[in-house]
């Protein structure tokens, strides 16, 4: 038989999770803000730590690689951390903020089981978007990657892994 569950519910910020004991979470499951591209707080928010407020997309990455740690840290060995993450586009051109944050979770130990792409289809602002891209001549950005990551199991052997621990 399966013992009950325990669930626990914190409302906080990714990037301390002290409230929680390492190697102690059995799933992660993730989708972090867009670097300044839907704000989460009011402009006049007193929140300075808002991802989302975030221009700079170093800034941002640097930021997940917090994020990356702290759910390394918490997470039993050989279980799950998913992410849902996309782009953007600065200047109108393509800035690919996703395999950036996968690489800070490869980083962090981290190995890559999946990328699973989810397309976007109908979304509210699709006809506004829908016309500026026409305008300004650039396509748009239909998908998010759904990165799925293991923690290694302990003593486990990840030379196997090598190729699936680093984008670059």
């Amino acid at each position: 038989t399966v013992p009950p569950a325990t669930i626990r519910l914190y409302q906080g910020d990714a990037r301390n999770l002290d409230k929680i004991e390492d190697g102690s979470i059995d799933l992660i499951a993730t989708h972090p803000p867009y670097a300044n591209i839907i704000r989460y707080t009011s402009a006049d928010a007193q929140n300075g730590g808002d991802l989302s407020k975030v221009r700079s997309i170093a800034a941002f990455v640097d930021q997940m690689r917090i994020v990356a740690s702290e759910c390394y840290r918490v997470l039993k060995p050989d279980r799950y951390c998913a992410i849902l993450v996309g782009d953007t586009r600065r200047g109108k051109h393509y800035t690919p903020i996703a395999f950036r944050v996968m690489q800070a979770f490869l980083e962090a130990g981290f190995i890559l089981k999946e990328d699973i792409i989810k397309a976007q289809w109908n979304t509210q602002t699709q006809g506004l978007w829908a016309n500026l891209s026409r305008d300004k001549n650039f396509l748009l950005i239909m998908h998010e990657h759904l990165f799925v990551f293991r923690k290694p199991a302990e003593d486990e052997r990840t030379r196997p892994y090598a190729e699936s621990m680093q984008w670059w």
